[in-house]
């Protein structure tokens, strides 16, 4: 009788070691929606800075396509280098590039939305995840062709008549693919593309929020179209909050 509780009683115990012992090393997973399932998640923000004399925003003609240049009342720039008056820098992907290991995370079900307003492409700058589910609207009254331009992924091109939409993905990480109409020269965007969830885009105040981090080391990167990347390395622990700042500057 007392064997048998023993034994029992050793049985339930190795069962539950065992249990502990592998949720101690299974890496904590991304759901569908981003969040993350594991607990202890940190957090890490900032902002991007432009230091320098910000070059001068080069006008677009768009007197080929009336029905484009009649939607401004104002002239429209390229939107290659934007700041504030603080010199906060807009349009920059900051992102994780190395430290998540072997973690595998689903993707959004959620579409990301760019459109074509105005004859631009509305967000100029964008990321999504690999075979997150990428939405693209006309809004405007002449028809445009997108056509992304990838190293790493399958190339697409498609004409898209007023008021449309299509829906599309990419299946591999590309930082970032150039994204453009062939039927207005001067419509230009980029799609960055990741594996993983940690990314965001620099809005006008030139801040960042990467939320729901795993605990680690990890470098961190910064790009921008026409300033390159810029590179941290930040270790960050459990429950954590962290800042920290990118600073781009003007060529010489």
């Amino acid at each position: 009788m007392h064997a048998n509780k023993f034994g029992s009683f050793f049985v339930l115990t190795l069962a539950v070691s065992i249990a502990l012992a592998v949720c101690a090393i299974t890496p904590g997973k991304v759901t569908a929606g981003g969040a993350p399932s594991f607990s202890g998640a940190a957090n890490l923000k900032g902002t991007v800075h432009f230091e320098g004399t910000v070059p001068k925003p080069k006008p677009i003609n768009m007197a080929a396509d009336p029905s484009c240049a009649k939607q401004h009342s104002a002239p429209v720039y390229l939107q290659e280098v934007m700041t504030d008056s603080k010199g906060d820098l807009q349009n920059v992907i900051v992102f994780i590039s190395q430290g998540l290991g072997d973690r595998r995370f689903d993707p959004p079900t959620q579409p990301v939305t760019v459109e074509q307003k105005g004859c631009m492409y509305v967000p100029h700058v964008l990321a999504v995840q690999a075979n997150q589910p990428l939405h693209v609207v006309n809004e405007d009254p002449t028809s445009h062709n997108i056509h992304p331009t990838p190293a790493n992924n399958r190339e697409w091109n498609k004409a898209e008549p007023p008021g449309s939409t299509m829906d599309e993905s990419f299946a591999r990480e590309e930082i970032a693919i150039p994204v453009k109409c062939n039927l207005h020269p001067w419509m230009h965007g980029f799609v960055a593309v990741f594996k993983h969830p940690y990314f965001a885009v620099t809005g006008k105040d030139g801040s960042f929020d990467l939320t729901g981090l795993p605990p680690g080391t990890y470098t961190i990167k910064a790009w921008h179209e026409k300033l390159g990347t810029a590179t941290q390395t930040i270790t960050i622990g459990a429950n954590e909050s962290k800042e920290i700042s990118f600073v781009f500057k003007a060529a010489m």
